[in-house]
């Protein structure tokens, strides 16, 4: 099967066939399988589509770590657009209707929404009534997902400028991949923020296109250890990592 968009990359076709193997490593070298990926994806998506994400919703998510890819998975699976670290003042935008952030973030006012956007805490339950729990709320929904029918030219990322396509997040998620020779099993080490469109398709959308480890990072800061085949950073084609190669997400063209 050939994805057409990133969302079949997690259907049950894709799931059967590499179910076991790992395909998620966090900071701390947790190790997640490709099972655990799509099923906690599906409710992830399950979950969000009580806070109004649909397709056209600009989803906000603010971190690193695997929940903030399962709240950018789910938004996916929902024909949404996710949108990494956005700005702290998000009054006058429409399209807006969900933030999924750490709970210490969204019970200390950081974040001005419109009116009617969903707070969406992971990390610690929420003590105020009007931010909803992630954690709990993934686990406690359905492992399944209705099948997809996602047009290749839907939006899935956004930067506030820019605008990113399914098809276009595959392209040059291929693109990196052929360029740089990522073979399956290989490892992919995030050393970029996910903010970045170019970080986020080359550190998560190609390894998954090649059937890679997507490796995670604290922050994107962690710089002494070899944690991986690639590394995937800006600074420049010079910069250092302590990985052997590096995709410099400068030379990672999105046209």
């Amino acid at each position: 099967m050939t994805a057409a968009t990133v969302a079949d990359l997690l259907a049950r076709e894709f799931r059967e066939e590499y179910d076991d193997r790992t395909t998620l490593v966090d900071a701390t070298e947790r190790e997640y399988d490709y099972h655990w990926l799509c099923t906690s994806s599906w409710k992830a998506g399950n979950f969000l589509r009580h806070s109004g994400v649909r397709e056209g919703i600009t989803v906000g998510v603010v971190g690193d770590g695997p929940l903030a890819l399962l709240a950018f998975f789910g938004t996916t699976l929902l024909e949404g657009t996710t949108y990494f670290e956005p700005p702290t003042d998000l009054a006058d935008e429409d399209d807006f209707r969900a933030l999924v952030a750490p709970t210490r973030d969204l019970e200390s006012d950081t974040y001005d929404l419109p009116p009617g956007a969903q707070r969406v805490g992971y990390g610690a339950k929420p003590e105020e009534p009007g931010v909803h729990n992630f954690d709990a709320g993934i686990w406690s929904e359905n492992p399944a997902f209705p099948p997809l029918s996602i047009e290749s030219e839907t939006a899935i990322l956004t930067d506030g400028d820019r605008t990113v396509t399914h098809a276009e997040a595959l392209e040059t998620a291929r693109d990196v991949i052929d360029e740089h020779g990522i073979e399956p099993g290989e490892r992919v080490v995030v050393r970029a923020p996910l903010s970045s469109l170019e970080a986020a398709i080359a550190g998560v959308i190609a390894p998954l296109v090649a059937e890679g480890v997507i490796v995670l990072t604290e922050a994107a800061t962690e710089t002494t250890v070899d944690r991986g085949d690639y590394a995937v950073a800006g600074g420049g084609p010079d910069a250092s990592v302590p990985e052997s190669k590096r995709i410099a997400i400068e030379n990672v063209s999105l046209e």
